[in-house]
């Protein structure tokens, strides 16, 4: 069976993209990253229960200490406060410099070793937060540098399912492929119950309500 490497965070993207990889008919490889966010934990324990849900087997755990090192992001650096005033213009707080660029570059190196010809991630441009590197075209150029980089034998192909779609179009792909969106987790900086009032859950809210659906995990408020 042919093999793809998911980048899988736990959140509603990244797991909707890993059951259209699934649905594409690859055997999934999991990749997912500790980097010290907020919401580490949560997280991780949302992607074992993807996995699980899944029947993902091939899972790889990667501890990136050095995202807190760095700084520079709310999401890394709890002297900085996440946002909870509205989605701004421009690039905000919350942007990890070069995340993506190091998750990718890292998952190259899983599907290099496992023989995989793609990789999937679940960013968004259109309606995403404004991170730079959820741009195609960075996407794109990283496909390009990675092929250029590895063995001549090695063809890795990105694929980036949700890229051009809105939140609501996220919401309505999930449910048309079965996602256990009970089981993701986007907030920012809650674990137990979600913000929303932070970007990432303003979005999430926001998608569901123009899908016409109720999101199922639990709120402490809804901004």
């Amino acid at each position: 069976m042919k093999r793809a490497v998911v980048i899988l965070s736990g959140g509603m993207d990244s797991t909707t993209a890993a059951y259209i990889a699934r649905a594409e008919g690859y055997e999934i490889v999991a990749l997912h990253f500790d980097y010290r966010q907020r919401t580490q934990r949560r997280e991780r324990r949302a992607f074992e229960a993807i996995c699980d849900r899944m029947g993902v087997v091939n899972r790889y755990l990667i501890d990136l200490p050095f995202f807190e090192q760095i700084g520079a992001s709310a999401l890394t650096d709890r002297s900085i406060d996440v946002p909870t005033g509205g989605i701004e213009e421009g690039v905000p707080v919350t942007y990890v410099p070069f995340r993506n660029g190091i998750f990718l570059s890292i998952a190259a190196a899983v599907a290099e070793k496992e023989g995989a010809e793609a990789l999937y991630i679940g960013v968004v441009e259109e309606d995403s937060s404004g991170y730079p590197d959820c741009r195609e075209s960075f996407i794109e150029a990283m496909e390009r540098a990675i092929n250029l980089g590895t063995k001549e034998q090695t063809r890795i192909q990105i694929r980036m399912p949700l890229v051009h779609l809105k939140k609501e179009d996220i919401v309505k792909t999930a449910v048309e492929y079965g996602v256990p969106l009970e089981l993701t987790w986007s907030c920012y900086q809650n674990e137990e119950e979600a913000c929303g009032v932070c970007d990432s859950c303003r979005l999430r809210l926001k998608g569901f309500e123009k899908a016409g659906l109720q999101d199922v995990i639990p709120y402490k408020k809804k901004g």
